[in-house]
């Protein structure tokens, strides 16, 4: 039985439409089924993508194994728990760029036409973040919203309008670069070439900081530097980018405070304001103090000592240390951004 899973396996590129992919099935139990011709069996099946997996993806499986005159053959094979694999959703396709791969499925829009907003993004991203990261870029296309939210094993009504997110490889430890990007194909759909490029190089950032983020990072200041490198060198002004927030300015409705982490939450009110307005913080320290300086404060959020350090308390004493004015006084001085909104 080993033997023939390790032969499916050795198959698996040409079933699942991966390119460059090594895999194996591990940790196999086998079960009977209904009468001796039937097994169950329950493996993990492990793959790596060559170039853009550092620890390989691990994904639960339940297979069905039947026997017939030539032998034992998988009858059937799915997920067991946790998200499904791309190609448990149809027969998939691959498109490779220079920097990016795109996987696709054969019933959906076809992964190409991410293949150069892939690799825009990773040299915009690069062109801030430098090199600490690898420089690659998975995406995922599934064919429609539904399938979006089964990879997310999320509500598909929660996913509503969400145009792409960056979820970490099945399996994967914490922290890992192996992440990727899964692109919502209506959503995504309806923006225009600037709008996708925009959110494609926002979860590129995400992926290229990923080692540099912690539980006790603020979501105003990862959100805030994504959004940022995203809109970087595009020419638009600060009512254009912030089109939200400057409404609310206009009608007299202007933030205490920076957003709270509950606020990017899906389908939350007021979400698209608070990426506006984490875009806004970010906007201020890299043209008040600098890009590095925001570059080297996020890292700084991110270090290995912020365990167990109260978090807004951590933020003014790194923004103090690195900016020379602490979380209130910050606060203030973006306030005062948000005002000039209203032009």
């Amino acid at each position: 039985m080993a033997g023939l899973l390790a032969e499916r396996a050795r198959s698996l590129p040409s079933w699942s439409g991966l390119t460059g992919a090594e895999a194996a099935y591990r940790n196999l139990v086998l079960s009977p089924a209904d009468g001796p011709d039937r097994l169950t069996a329950a493996a993990e099946l492990v793959v790596r993508i060559a170039g853009y997996d550092e620890y390989p993806e691990v994904y639960p499986r339940r297979i069905t194994l039947v026997r017939d005159a030539g032998g034992w053959r998988v009858e059937r094979e799915e997920s067991a728990s946790g998200p499904p694999a791309l190609w448990d959703l149809g027969p998939a396709r691959t498109a490779p760029g220079a920097h990016c791969l795109v996987l696709g499925l054969a019933e959906g829009p076809a992964p190409s036409g991410l293949v150069e907003v892939g690799d825009r993004a990773v040299a915009a991203v690069s062109a801030v973040w430098g090199d600490d990261w690898p420089g690659r870029l998975l995406l995922e296309l599934p064919a429609d919203e539904a399938q979006f939210a089964r990879l997310l094993e999320g509500d598909p009504a929660g996913w509503t309008g969400m145009a792409a997110v960056t979820v970490a490889a099945p399996g994967a430890p914490r922290r890992t670069p192996a992440d990727r990007v899964v692109v919502n194909p209506e959503a995504f759909g309806r923006l225009s070439g600037f709008g996708r490029q925009v959110v494609v190089t926002h979860e590129a950032t995400h992926v290229a900081t990923r080692a540099d983020t912690r539980a006790w990072t603020p979501l105003w200041l990862s959100e805030g530097v994504a959004d940022w490198t995203a809109y970087r060198d595009s020419g638009r002004s600060p009512r254009q980018i912030s089109p939200e927030l400057a409404r609310d300015v206009e009608a007299g409705r202007l933030p205490s405070a920076l957003p709270a982490d509950r606020d990017y939450a899906a389908g939350a009110t007021g979400i698209a304001q608070a990426y506006e307005q984490s875009w806004l913080a970010c906007d201020l320290i890299a043209r008040r103090w600098g890009p590095e300086r925001l570059v080297a404060l996020y890292r700084a959020v991110g270090a290995d000592d912020g365990q167990g350090e109260d978090r807004e308390r951590r933020t003014d004493r790194l923004l103090r240390a690195g900016l020379g004015v602490g979380l209130d006084g910050f606060t203030e001085l973006w306030r005062a951004e948000v005002e000039a909104l209203k032009g």
